[in-house]
């Protein structure tokens, strides 16, 4: 059985982790499958949003611990934190950030560790309000090592990353909320992250990505070159495709965009 169930309608994608009698923790397997997927959804330039989402109504509650106390596992996860590139930890979480579409993600039940990585790559959060989340991994003799320094900057203040990093604390989706970590509560946050990617959709895919691209920019590159990223899209947009047929779009709503013109965000 596949660890990922994937849907397409209308080319939004959602992502469901598949693990239900794991409440979908996150083995090695998955992890590999994660990446995999999110490196196929980057190449196909129909596809217009993306939901990260779980089974069960619960997100995930974090990293399988039976692949971290398996011998062969163990060894393997070794090899990845020594290699001098990116490991599978980060890899499988990073892509979804550098996907050239939205990735939304609606999450119920639980939020934690490996399963509060991923959410944290997404772009936009969208949770019940009665979903707990926790950075967990010192409550296992662990650092997180899944681009938390990368997804997690400019989110909140350097002092509460310390606090919820140190302690593992659980705490509640309205606080979450409060400090940024999400973006909108909602009672049926697959339904407003739906709701939200249907939107989304109705602009030009060129002007998104170009969009993502730019204001990721704003947090992970330097001033110079971030405000060079903006000329340049720019530039791609005003003599692109779909930037024509948005302005005819504001005039004829029955217009329909083309595929994404360009590949990628990065």
């Amino acid at each position: 059985m596949s660890l990922l169930r994937i849907e397409n309608s209308n080319n939004i994608v959602t992502v469901y982790l598949n693990r239900p009698d794991k409440r979908n923790a996150m083995s090695f397997a998955l992890l590999k499958e994660l990446y995999e997927t999110a490196q196929r959804l980057r190449r196909d330039r129909h596809v217009r949003a993306v939901i990260l989402t779980g089974e069960a109504q619960v997100f995930s509650a974090g990293i399988d611990l039976s692949d971290l106390n398996s011998p062969k596992q163990r060894a393997f996860a070794l090899w990845e934190l020594v290699k001098p590139q990116q490991s599978l930890f980060q890899k499988a979480f990073l892509v979804w950030q550098q996907l050239p579409v939205p990735v939304i993600a609606a999450l119920e039940g639980y939020c934690f560790g490996a399963g509060m990585q991923l959410a944290l790559a997404a772009d936009i959060r969208i949770s019940h309000p009665n979903t707990q989340f926790s950075i967990m991994e010192s409550r296992w003799g662990l650092v997180p090592d899944m681009g938390l320094t990368q997804s997690l900057k400019g989110l909140v203040s350097i002092d509460l990353a310390k606090e919820l990093t140190f302690s593992a604390r659980i705490f509640d989706a309205p606080y979450a909320k409060q400090i940024g970590l999400v973006s909108h509560l909602d009672e049926s946050p697959l339904q407003r992250a739906q709701a939200l990617a249907e939107e989304i959709a109705t602009r030009s895919p060129d002007a998104v990505m170009a969009a993502k691209s730019v204001l990721n920019s704003m947090l992970h590159q330097p001033l110079k070159t971030a405000l060079r990223s903006e000329k340049i899209w720019q530039l791609k947009l005003i003599l692109g495709k779909n930037s024509r047929l948005a302005r005819l779009k504001d005039k004829a709503p029955e217009t329909v965009y083309l595929k994404r013109q360009f590949q990628d965000s990065i």
